[in-house]
C-alpha cells in the first residue's frame, strides 16, 4: 500500500482546498491513500472566522470525485447541524466513508477549540473498499487512555492521527511535545498492534509554530519513516496492510 504524507502549512481561509486538490491531481497515480493534517482545510485558529470558513459536506464534492482514484484522508472544520466540528474525513470510491467528529477538545493555555466546537462522542472503525479496518483520531484524543482502550476493543489494522500541534518544551535535549508524541504513538501503536500514520502540520499563526515531524509506526512500535520539523513536504511510503475477506462494505 503506498501512503503519502503531506506535511502542510495551512492557510487561515479557504483557499486551502483548492490547495489540496492540486496535491491530490499530482500524486494520484502515486499513492493509494493520501493523508493530510488536522483542519487542513481551514487553518487552526480559526476563532470566529468558523463561522464564515466551516465547511458544508457538500462544499467538499471535489474530492469526492478525486478519492475515486486515490483514498483521502483530511482535517477540516465541518458545519454539522447548527454546530461545527474539528472532523477527520475519510474519502474512498467517489464518496465520504467515514468521518471522526474529535471528541477531547483541548481548553487550556493556548488552546480554545471547546469554545467554538462542540465534540463527538464516539470512537469506531469502519472498513475500506480494499477491505482494512481503520481508526482515526484527531489531536488531542490519542492523550487520554480511555481512547487507547476503545482503540484496542476495535481492533483496526490502521490508525490515522491527524493533528496541529505546536512547538513547545524547548531544551537542549530536542523538543519535549515531540518526545510526548512519539511515546503515545508508540504505545496506542504496540497496544493495539497496528499501524499508525501520524500527520502533523507546520507553519505558523499568529506567534504558534508547528513543527511537524510526520510519521509511520509499526506494529512494534518502530518508527519505519519519518519526515523532518518545520518543513513542508509531501513523501509516499509503501507500507504492508492485512486486509480482511469480507462479504459486504458498508
Amino acid at each position: 500500500m503506498r501512503v503519502t504524507l503531506v506535511q502542510s502549512a495551512p492557510k487561515l481561509n479557504r483557499t486551502n482546498l483548492s490547495d489540496v486538490c492540486e496535491t491530490i491531481k499530482e500524486l494520484t497515480d502515486k499513492s493509494d491513500l493520501i493523508v493530510f493534517p488536522e483542519l487542513a482545510l481551514n487553518g487552526y485558529l480559526l476563532q470566529d472566522k468558523l463561522y464564515e470558513d466551516a465547511w458544508n459536506l457538500d462544499e467538499l464534492d471535489e474530492l469526492c470525485a478525486l478519492s475515486r482514484h486515490v483514498d483521502i484522508v483530511i482535517g477540516g472544520a465541518i458545519k454539522d447541524k447548527g454546530v461545527f466540528r474539528n472532523a477527520a474525513l475519510y474519502f474512498s470510491h467517489g464518496k465520504l466513508l467515514s468521518q471522526h467528529n474529535k471528541v477531547h477538545l483541548p481548553n487550556y493555555g493556548m488552546f480554545e477549540e471547546a469554545r467554538y466546537f462542540t465534540k463527538g462522542d464516539v470512537f469506531e472503525s469502519f472498513y475500506t473498499p480494499s477491505r482494512r479496518k481503520i481508526s482515526m483520531l484527531v489531536c488531542e484524543d490519542l492523550w487520554h487512555k480511555s481512547v487507547h482502550e476503545d482503540l484496542v476493543k476495535e481492533n483496526p489494522d490502521l490508525i490515522i492521527a491527524l493533528v496541529a500541534s505546536p512547538a513547545r518544551g524547548f531544551s537542549d535535549d530536542g523538543l519535549e511535545i515531540e518526545k510526548q508524541w512519539y511515546s503515545i504513538i508508540k504505545t496506542v501503536a504496540r497496544e493495539c498492534r497496528a499501524k499508525l500514520i501520524f500527520v502533523n502540520r507546520v507553519g505558523f499563526e499568529d506567534g504558534l509554530g508547528f513543527w511537524g515531524g510526520s510519521c509511520i509506526v509499526d506494529e512494534n512500535a518502530h518508527i519505519l519513516h519519518k519526515l523532518p520539523r518545520y518543513e513542508t513536504m509531501i513523501k509516499t511510503y509503501e507500507i504492508m496492510i492485512k486486509t480482511y475477506e469480507i462479504e459486504e462494505i458498508r
